[in-house]
């Protein structure tokens, strides 16, 4: 798991550990090169998530790995906004590795921001992150802005909070949550141990 320098990162860390995976908390390049799974977590800002990267120099290996071996990543929370081209919060640059853009909670006035609380996911498509989590099942969310997708492919799943926001993306072997899995019990817990299970399809 990537350690941002933001966030309680030991809260996954132990999730993690207890779905089976062996994991730990790094900003080292050694450590990111060997990982078979990368973990983008954290709250915070997504220039302060990218600052960390940059100034660990973690932006190359952390490209290799994911865009040309195919290491499975998963983005949680801010992690998941990392993985898009930007953010209107300080117009920060981000990875780019899926075609979307960070923008604040928009809703009328009476809609609290930020979006803390429990709430449902409304799954596009079938994904390897939700196998065997009910339909109904609900997650434990705390952010003031989400996500926005170019490819409708690229969405999983949705949330109503005013309006709908993206909740869950894949693009191959690129993942990302809105919602905080380590935060939301037995569910959430499943959704970490099918990433810690997943294997890339054969070509």
């Amino acid at each position: 798991m990537i350690d941002c320098g933001i966030g309680n990162l030991q809260s996954v860390v132990r999730a993690l550990q207890r779905v089976g995976g062996t994991a730990m908390a790094s900003s080292s390049v050694a450590d990111v090169r060997a990982a078979e799974r990368i973990v983008l977590p954290g709250v915070g800002s997504l220039a302060q998530g990218m600052e960390h990267l940059t100034r660990h120099g973690l932006l190359p290996v952390l490209s290799e790995k994911v865009l040309e071996d195919g290491t499975p990543v998963l983005g949680i929370c801010l992690g998941l906004q990392m993985l898009t081209a930007g953010s209107e919060e300080g117009n920060a640059v981000g990875l780019g590795w899926i075609d979307g853009y960070t923008r604040r909670i928009r809703g009328d006035a009476r809609l609290k921001i930020p979006h803390i609380g429990w709430n449902t996911l409304a799954l596009r498509r079938e994904c390897p992150l939700f196998e065997g989590v009910p339909a109904d099942a609900c997650f434990y969310f705390a952010h003031s802005y989400s996500v926005t997708c170019t490819d409708p492919a690229t969405v999983v799943a949705t949330t109503r909070y005013g309006s709908d926001f993206v909740s869950a993306i894949q693009r191959g072997n690129i993942f990302g949550i809105q919602f905080h899995p380590e935060k939301s019990q037995a569910h959430g817990l499943a959704v970490l141990q099918n990433f810690v299970r997943y294997r890339a399809p054969s070509a």
